[in-house]
């Protein structure tokens, strides 16, 4: 077993999530208090990658300083690589392959995604078929419309999003994670050109035929925060214990929080007045102050350093750090970020 690396894409826009992603690059949102490219670098760190670039693009400034910050809590090493230009998964790892030298095998994950899939049973499939790339997948979700990877009867991958690659009878249709388990060779099959290169597009399909790109079927928590609504949901899911954390050692949004109520945590260095009015689930996070005659929860995340004055209320929704409230203003099934306010349900 060779040197395992680690690669995050966070170079995306991350329009969807518009205004709040003009500030914040999607990557670096909060998810019940942590930046979400935290939690993609402690799953990669549980896999046994001890180093790992990412990419950034959009205020690269800001993506790169939240990743060092994860990474240097995580022990792990980390290079950054700055994309000026948008360059595609493909060329990602392309402008990526210096700080890439040297692994035998690449975990590729994509760093706006909420998800939990056993990243070394992928490693330990990808390893015994000898494939360039295993894409992790998991069941198309009920009512969903994201494009399918086809994977025949084998295990290899014939057709991406209904047009690339070769195709052909009796495959069966799957949800990406966005996870790619790739061995170095895949790296010779990136094009110079075109610029913007996509694996799915410019670098599998002509190794299909081969059989060299594969299919490892997972099960796991996946969330792509696409949407304000997406985005609240996936907070949700946390406060109620949907999403398993066995696997996000150096992540885990409730380390060290200590259960007020039911299911009400308030982490260390928040103060709430005992007069406030608290229903679970709901997450106070460190340096928040909650006054007496406020309301928080349920379904509710204070951030770290919000102020919830007296005759507010946080119901279905989250604050981001350093958010303060007006006296009686009420934030339900909402995002409040500093001065903005985006609705989600």
């Amino acid at each position: 077993m060779g040197d395992l690396a680690g690669m995050v894409l966070c170079a995306g826009l991350g329009t969807r999530l518009r205004p709040l992603t003009a500030h914040v690059p999607k990557p670096a949102v909060p998810v019940c208090g942590v930046p979400l490219v935290r939690c993609s670098l402690a799953l990669l760190a549980g896999a046994g990658v001890r180093r790992a670039v990412v990419n950034v693009h959009h205020l690269p400034d800001l993506m790169a300083a939240e990743a060092e910050a994860a990474a240097r809590a995580l022990g792990l090493s980390l290079t950054v690589s700055r994309e000026p230009v948008i360059a595609g998964t493909g060329g990602a790892l392309r402008e990526a392959r210096a700080a890439l030298r040297g692994a035998d095998e690449i975990l590729l994950v994509n760093g706006d995604v909420l998800f939990d899939v056993d990243l070394g049973a992928a490693l330990a499939t990808h390893r015994a078929s000898g494939a360039l790339a295993t894409l992790v997948l998991l069941p198309m979700p009920a009512g969903a419309r994201y494009a399918a990877v086809e994977v025949d009867a084998g295990g290899a991958v014939r057709r991406i999003a209904a047009r690339f690659g070769p195709g052909g009878e009796g495959l069966r249709p799957w949800h990406f994670s966005g996870v790619h388990v790739l061995s170095a060779a895949l790296l010779d099959a990136v094009p110079a050109e075109p610029f913007e290169a996509d694996v799915n597009r410019h670098v599998y399909p002509p190794l299909m035929a081969s059989g060299a790109i594969r299919g490892h079927v997972a099960a796991g928590y996946w969330n792509d925060l696409g949407t304000p609504e997406r985005y609240l949901e996936a907070n949700r899911d946390l406060l109620a214990g949907r999403v398993p954390l066995a696997r996000f050692a150096g992540a885990d949004p409730f380390t060290g929080a200590v259960e007020q109520l039911p299911g009400v945590r308030i982490a260390p260095g928040a103060r709430v007045d005992p007069g406030a009015r608290l229903a679970g689930p709901a997450l106070v996070c460190a340096g928040a102050e909650v006054a007496a005659g406020a309301e928080i929860g349920p379904g509710a995340v204070v951030g770290p350093g919000c102020r919830v004055p007296a005759g507010a209320a946080v119901r279905r929704a989250v604050l981001w750090a350093g958010t303060a409230l007006a006296p009686g203003e009420r934030v339900e099934d909402a995002i409040a970020a500093g001065p903005d306010r985006v609705r989600g349900g």
